[in-house]
C-alpha cells in the first residue's frame, strides 16, 4: 500500500490567519472574543473555541456590549460593517484578502452602473457578503440555468466568482452567460489556493484507488473537492474525523490519496492517519504513523532544504520542496543583481538549496530565499577576508545615500562615498554596474553590516606603482598615461601610479586659451618626462612632438633671399608681423614696408592683407625672421626705368 497526501491539504492562508488570531486572543483572556457566524466550517474547531469562551452570533443585533467581534474569512456585506460601527462594537476584520478583493471589484463596478453577476452558492456566507457590496442587487448563478440567463439583459455586466467555486463549473457558467452578454467583464476570483487544491485533487484522484477527503460537511470548498475527486475515483469518501473512516474497505495494496479542505486543521488529518495505522500496515513494515510523519511533514522558518525547480517565471521561481506546499522564490530573493532574470540563473529540473523565510504566504505558498542562504554560507568568508584584510572583488549594484552598494560572495557591502575612489566623485551613479576591488574595513556581525573601501586598495596599488616608477624614472622617458584632471594651467596625467603635469604651453604648438581645447578627462596620451624632482615628487611632462615644431618646419623650407607670400597678422609702431606658415611670423620693419617714408604701418598695410615679401635675415636660434616689401619694390622700379630707356632708344633709331 502507498499513501500520497496532497501538498495543499489543510488550512489555507485566510483560514489559518483567522484561527490563529482568535486562538491567540482567547488564550490571553484579555478580552471577551466573539465571532459573527461560525469562524470556519469545521465543527471540531468551533466546539473547541466555544469551550474557550468564544461564542458565535448569527447577527449584529445579538452581539452584546463589551465584546471584541471577529469578522471571519468569508467577509460580510457593507451594511453589516455599518451596523457594527453604529453600535460602537469593537471588531477585528479577518476577511480573507481574496474575498476583500472581490468586495472592491463589486463596489467599483456597481457604482459604474454595471449589473453584478456572482457565480456561487447563494446560501454561502461569502456570496451573501459579496452581494452586500452591490446593494444586494447582484444576480447569483450556480449553474447553467436558462431562467437565470433570462434575467441578465444588461450590456454592461461584471462577473465575479465565489473563491471556492469549482473551476470547471465556473468556466461552464461563463461560457453560458457569454451567449447573451458578449461584452461582459469577467474576473476570475477563484482563490489561488483553491485553484491549486482542486487541480491537485483532480490529478491525485486519477492516480489513486481510494481517495479520502477530510473536512467539515458544511465546508463548501471541501464538498467541491469531494465532487471533483469522485468523478475520477469512485471510491472517494468525505469524512470529518477519523470516526467517519469506512471500516469495510481493504486498504492493503491500494494507492490511497488524501486531501483536505481549507478549513481542516492538520490535527484532524493526523488523527485520521493514526486510526488508519491501527487498521493495517504496509508491506514494507512502515506503519501509517511513519507515513504520516513523512507525508505531512511541515516546514519551519529558518529551515534549509533542497528543492527542485519546477517552473521559472519572469519574476519568480516555483520550487518543489517535497513537502505539503511548493515554495516561491522571488527574483529579488534569488539574486541581488537587478540585471539578471531568474531564467539566467536556474532552469527547470535544477536542484537548489533554499532558506525558508516564511510558511504559507497570502497565496498559501512557502516563501523562500536563495540569496539569504548564499549570504549565510559566505559570511564566514567575509569574516575571514576582514580578519586577513584580503582584497575582494564585487559589482556595484546600487547607489544609496552616502555611498554605493557592492555585491560580493552573496553579501551586500556598503562603500561610503569617501571610500569609493581616491578622488571625490560628484556623481556616484558613474560607478553603477562597475566591477571594483575593495577591502573590508568594518564588520558588524550582529547586524550583518559590512563596510568596504575601494580607496584603500587603490592607494595600496598606487603606492606599489609609485615605487616601481621612481626606481626607473628619468628625463626623456616616454609613457602612455590617462588624463586625470584638467585645470586652467595644464592637465594632470597618470603615468602609472603617479601624476605628472603637462603645462598648457606643452599641449600645443599653437596658442590656446585653455587646456580643454586639446584634452579632456579620460584621454590617453603619449607623454615624456621633461623635468623631474625626486625630492618634491614633481614631474613636468612634455606632449608636443619636436618634429611638429613649426620653426623646424620653416628652417627646413626657407632661406635668406626667398620671396614668400605672407599674411599681415599684427601691427606695432615699428612695423608689421606677417604669418609665413601657421605659428611662424616674420617682422616687416616700418622702413621695409615702402620705398617712401611712411608715418605708421597702417598707412600702407591692413590686418589680413596678403603681401609678397623677401626674407632678408634668419635667426633660427632666437626664432626671428626679417622680411622686406621694399626690397621687392626697388628692383621692380629699376626694371621699369630700364624698359623705358630701351623703348626711347628704339624710337630714336626708327626716326633716323
Amino acid at each position: 500500500m502507498s499513501i500520497v497526501v496532497a501538498k495543499t491539504a489543510g488550512f489555507c492562508y485566510g483560514v489559518k490567519r483567522a484561527v490563529n488570531e482568535v486562538y491567540d486572543r482567547a488564550l490571553k483572556k484579555e478580552e471577551h472574543i466573539a465571532t459573527l457566524g461560525k469562524l470556519i466550517h469545521n465543527r471540531q474547531v468551533v466546539e473547541d473555541l466555544e469551550k474557550m469562551g468564544v461564542k458565535a452570533y448569527d447577527c449584529v443585533e445579538d452581539v452584546p456590549e463589551g465584546v471584541r467581534l471577529v469578522i471571519r474569512t468569508h467577509g460580510v456585506a457593507k451594511d453589516v460593517i455599518e451596523k457594527i460601527e453604529k453600535k460602537n462594537i469593537s471588531y477585528v476584520d479577518l476577511t480573507c484578502p481574496f474575498v476583500e478583493k472581490i468586495h472592491k471589484i463589486v463596489k467599483e463596478y456597481y457604482e459604474k452602473g454595471y449589473k453584478i453577476v456572482i457565480i456561487g452558492d447563494g446560501n454561502h456566507p461569502e456570496v451573501q457578503g459579496i452581494n452586500g457590496w452591490c446593494n444586494n442587487e447582484g444576480i447569483i448563478v450556480y449553474s447553467c440555468d436558462e431562467a437565470i440567463l433570462d434575467k441578465i439583459s444588461e450590456k454592461r455586466v461584471c462577473i465575479v466568482a465565489q473563491t471556492t467555486i469549482n473551476r470547471e463549473n465556473f468556466e461552464q457558467v461563463i461560457q453560458f452567460i457569454k451567449k447573451t452578454c458578449q461584452g461582459a467583464v469577467v474576473f476570475d476570483t477563484i482563490c489561488n489556493a483553491t485553484k491549486d487544491r482542486q487541480s491537485e485533487t483532480l490529478h491525485l484522484a486519477e492516480e489513486s484507488d481510494i481517495m479520502i477527503v477530510v473536512g467539515g460537511k458544511e465546508s463548501s470548498n471541501t464538498r467541491k473537492l469531494y465532487e471533483i475527486s469522485r468523478k475520477r475515483c469512485p471510491l472517494t469518501f468525505h469524512i470529518e474525523t477519523f470516526e467517519d473512516l469506512p471500516q469495510n474497505i481493504n486498504y492493503k495494496n491500494k494507492k490511497i490519496g488524501i486531501t483536505a479542505g481549507a478549513s481542516t486543521p492538520s490535527r484532524i488529518i493526523e488523527e485520521v492517519f493514526t486510526v488508519m495505522d491501527e487498521m493495517t500496515r504496509n508491506e514494507q513494515g512502515m506503519d501509517f504513523a511513519q507515513m504520516i510523519e513523512e507525508s505531512i511533514k511541515t516546514l519551519n522558518t529558518g529551515d534549509v532544504v533542497t528543492g527542485t525547480v519546477v517552473e521559472v517565471r519572469n519574476n519568480e521561481v516555483i520550487v518543489d520542496l517535497g513537502f505539503k506546499s511548493d515554495g516561491i522564490l522571488a527574483a529579488d530573493q534569488l539574486t541581488d543583481d537587478p540585471y539578471l532574470k531568474p531564467s539566467d540563473i536556474v532552469k527547470v529540473g535544477d536542484q537548489i538549496d533554499v532558506f525558508i523565510v516564511g510558511v504559507n504566504d497570502a497565496e498559501g505558498k512557502t516563501v523562500l530565499s536563495r540569496k539569504r542562504l548564499v549570504a549565510m554560507e559566505n559570511w564566514k568568508k567575509i569574516k575571514e577576508a576582514y580578519e586577513s584584510k584580503t582584497i575582494l572583488e564585487g559589482k556595484v549594484i546600487q547607489v544609496v545615500k552616502g555611498g554605493v552598494i557592492a555585491l560580493t560572495e552573496g553579501n551586500k557591502v556598503f562603500i561610503p562615498a569617501r571610500q569609493a575612489s581616491e578622488r571625490f566623485i560628484q556623481d556616484l551613479s558613474t560607478l553603477l554596474n562597475a566591477n571594483v576591488k575593495f577591502r573590508i574595513i568594518e564588520l558588524d556581525e550582529k547586524r550583518k553590516r559590512v563596510i568596504g573601501s575601494v580607496r584603500s586598495v587603490l592607494e595600496e596599488e598606487r603606492k606599489g606603482l609609485e615605487e616601481k616608477f621612481w626606481a626607473s624614472a628619468e628625463v626623456g622617458k616616454e609613457y602612455t598615461g590617462t588624463v586625470k584632471s584638467v585645470t586652467a594651467f595644464g592637465a594632470f596625467v597618470d603615468i602609472g601610479g603617479v601624476d605628472g603635469l603637462v603645462h598648457i604651453s606643452e599641449l600645443s604648438w599653437s596658442k590656446i586659451k585653455h587646456p580643454s581645447e586639446i584634452v579632456k578627462e579620460g584621454d590617453v596620451l603619449t607623454v615624456y618626462i621633461k623635468d623631474i624632482n625626486k625630492e618634491t615628487k614633481k614631474i613636468a611632462l612634455g606632449y608636443k612632438k619636436q618634429e611638429d615644431n613649426p620653426w623646424l618646419v620653416a628652417q627646413a623650407k626657407y632661406n635668406v633671399g626667398d620671396v614668400v607670400s605672407c599674411k599681415i597678422v599684427r601691427m606695432v609702431p615699428f612695423g608689421a608681423f606677417a604669418e609665413i606658415i601657421p605659428n611662424v611670423d616674420g617682422l616687416i620693419h616700418i622702413s621695409q614696408i615702402s620705398d617712401k617714408r611712411i608715418g605708421k604701418p597702417e598707412d600702407v598695410l591692413s590686418i589680413g592683407q596678403v603681401v609678397d615679401a623677401k626674407i632678408t635675415d634668419l635667426n633660427w636660434e632666437n626664432k626671428k625672421i626679417s622680411l622686406s616689401i621694399k626690397a621687392l619694390i626697388a628692383p621692380a622700379a629699376e626694371a621699369a626705368e630700364e624698359a623705358h630707356e630701351e623703348a626711347a632708344e628704339e624710337s630714336i633709331q626708327e626716326q633716323e
